[in-house]
């Protein structure tokens, strides 16, 4: 019976060679979702976090204190995922125009996702539906610069590609034949805009047909993630796109491969979307916490500014410029702040005396701070693997 929920293998040319390439059955899956026993536990328990995790956005003072960040932090996890080794702090330095601890490249690759899932929001805020025009978008700004340039970004591919091994004939899966692209993401696109599927287990299907499709010659594994957190916003399940999924599926990637294969193999979408879910809930439930300690730091942080009466002058100011870029350098918080150089710098003299922040170069000019205690609550997880 679940053999009608897997696809076909038709025959293609690649590398020399004449392999089997899996091209997946249209979704929804058929039979349907047997949604009972742990699928609907797992379910339940990912659409209460996530009411958690929006009702955060909802109250916090200024969104964007949490959002700038969190942003960034998928974008460090989902690039892990793909062998980089840079950090958010590496990222944040390099937005500074500083020299990260790591590879250009590799952080060039993250602040592309950054601007892809930017674009993809306000894209979507202005009215652009959920559509493979929007994914292509996505894709051309992922890899506009650096490893995977000259990979067409933008273009579905019109090769044969292939996951794991050395070659297609002794690859862990090769996807549909080139030819087969256009058609498969079509009928992607129309399930993404059917109601009848909630919203969260749409989330769940797309993701696995859309990494089994591989429709890109490079990105796919990042263009997948960012992709269900702008699908949860489409469907109102997120006012903001503050899901970093990718930390869960980092810390179980062997588990993550092993059901997506299993979807392919056996049909078995009941137990990838239990733990697509079970991911949604961990994640959702981490960022919430992560979100309590951050305010709780900085309203601490506050209050023992607040202590030193007119001694501390506008260091609570500049406190509060961190809490929006923990990595910051003396013109940056100028502009943010509004205020001038040499009020600045005694500013971040009375943060260093208080061992809130720290200058992180020795140098005498063009010295850049960091947010020590709030930046580290936010590299929980984002340790290079």
């Amino acid at each position: 019976m679940k053999r009608n929920r897997t696809g076909t293998y038709e025959p293609t040319s690649a590398g020399g060679e004449t392999v089997k390439a899996f091209v997946p059955a249209p979704l929804p899956p058929v039979p349907p979702l047997a949604m009972d026993g742990g699928v609907r536990t797992a379910l339940d328990a990912a659409l209460l976090a996530l009411g958690r995790l929006d009702g955060v956005s909802s109250v916090l003072p200024d969104t964007h204190l949490l959002l700038y960040t969190y942003i960034r932090k998928e974008a460090v996890l989902s690039s892990q995922i793909e062998g980089t080794q840079s950090t958010l702090a590496d990222l944040l330095l390099f937005e500074l125009k500083e020299s990260p601890g790591v590879p250009l490249d590799d952080v060039i690759e993250v602040s592309n996702y950054v601007r892809a899932l930017e674009h993809g929001v306000k894209r979507m805020r202005g009215g652009f539906p959920l559509s493979n025009r929007l994914i292509r978008e996505v894709h051309e700004i992922l890899l506009s610069r650096g490893r995977g340039a000259g990979k067409s970004p933008g273009e579905f591919r019109r090769s044969q590609n292939w996951i794991g091994g050395t070659r297609p004939g002794n690859a862990r899966f090769v996807p549909p034949p080139p030819h087969r692209v256009p058609d498969a993401m079509g009928t992607l696109e129309k399930f993404v805009h059917d109601p009848a599927t909630p919203a969260l287990v749409k989330a769940a299907l797309w993701h696995a047909q859309f990494e089994t499709i591989h429709p890109f010659l490079d990105g796919n594994g990042r263009v997948g993630r960012l992709m269900v957190t702008l699908l949860l916003c489409a469907e109102g399940v997120l006012r903001e796109p503050m899901l970093y999924l990718s930390l869960f599926l980092k810390q179980h990637r062997t588990r993550y491969y092993e059901l997506l294969d299993a979807v392919r193999r056996d049909g078995d979408w009941e137990a990838w979307v239990a733990f697509f879910c079970e991911g949604v809930a961990s994640v959702s439930d981490s960022a919430v916490v992560t979100a309590r300690r951050l305010l709780e730091l900085a309203e601490t942080d506050r209050e023992r500014l607040a202590s030193l009466g007119r001694k501390a002058g506008s260091a609570a100011a500049v406190q509060t410029a961190l809490l929006r870029t923990p990595v910051c350098t003396i013109p940056r918080l100028a502009r943010r702040t509004h205020l001038t150089l040499p009020t600045i710098g005694k500013a971040l003299d009375v943060l260093e005396d208080q061992k809130i922040v720290s200058e992180t170069t020795g140098r005498r000019r063009n010295r850049v701070y960091r947010y020590d205690r709030y930046l580290a609550i936010l590299n929980e997880g984002t340790e290079p693997l």
